[in-house]
């Protein structure tokens, strides 16, 4: 099977927002999914999806944040300017091996990011959901930036979001997800290049709750691509790090 981490070199639009997507998604996410998330950005140019989990504390998937290089947040004001936030400390899980990534095997891919100041109040923190193992056929919602048509920078700078189901393999290490309607439809949706990191929510108690991250993508029929199943690292199995973790960054969940 073809897939990849989807961290990529950053291809800016006219108004300067990186350009990362769900393929196949016309609409913007809803706004109470829309208003946790924000943008990790790499001093190589790279890009990713993050998610605010407290004021000053971000998670995003542990390739998007590699050592030996700086990073940086963005999110958009009330007023759609792009603002730029410094990243104080990264700790990445002590678990997480990129060779087993991108061997394309399962791994921790999961990270945190305190922030040297806190984030503007249109960012808000997203809850974790209770931990449990998603089942074959468990609707879950995959929200992320930028472009809705592959390679195409224009088509970026909102957020969008899709939503798939859960295959049922390979289990609890890693999930896949599909598309249900892509015997039907025209365009098929998923993640593309950009998208890791991405939150993945499944809805809990009328909110919508954080269940995993995406890592990678694969095209269609298993090829090398977009839009064909989606790789999410499950967050039930990294739960008592996170919280941990957290705690030990000065930023303890709510």
């Amino acid at each position: 099977m073809m897939h990849r981490p989807l961290a990529a070199v950053a291809c800016f639009a006219p108004l300067i927002m990186p350009a990362i997507a769900v393929v196949g998604s016309g609409d913007g996410a809803d706004p109470m999914v829309a208003r946790h998330l924000v943008l990790v950005i790499g001093s190589r140019s790279t890009y990713c999806s993050g998610v605010a989990l407290g004021r000053d504390l971000v998670l995003v998937a542990a390739h998007c944040v590699l050592p030996r290089n700086d990073y940086m947040i963005i999110e958009a004001d009330a007023a759609r300017e792009w603002l730029f936030k410094s990243i104080a400390t990264i700790t990445r899980h002590p678990e997480f091996d990129i060779k087993a990534l991108l061997g394309h095997r399962a791994t921790a891919d999961v990270a945190l990011l305190k922030l040297a100041a806190p984030l503007p109040a249109t960012i808000v923190p997203a809850p974790l959901a209770a931990t449990r193992s998603v089942v074959a056929g468990d609707t879950l919602l995959v929200a992320g930036y930028g472009i809705a048509v592959r390679a195409d920078g224009r088509t970026g700078g909102t957020v969008r979001s899709a939503t798939l189901v859960d295959n049922g393999r390979p289990g609890t290490f890693e999930m896949r997800l599909d598309d249900p309607e892509r015997s039907r439809a025209r365009v098929a949706k998923g993640v593309c290049t950009g998208e890791s990191g991405a939150p993945v929510f499944v809805e809990q108690t009328r909110q919508f709750a954080m269940i995993g991250v995406v890592s990678w993508s694969s095209g269609p029929n298993l090829s090398d691509g977009c839009a064909g199943l989606t790789g999410v690292t499950p967050l039930a199995r990294y739960h008592e790090w996170i919280v941990d973790t957290a705690r030990k960054m000065g930023s303890p969940l709510q």
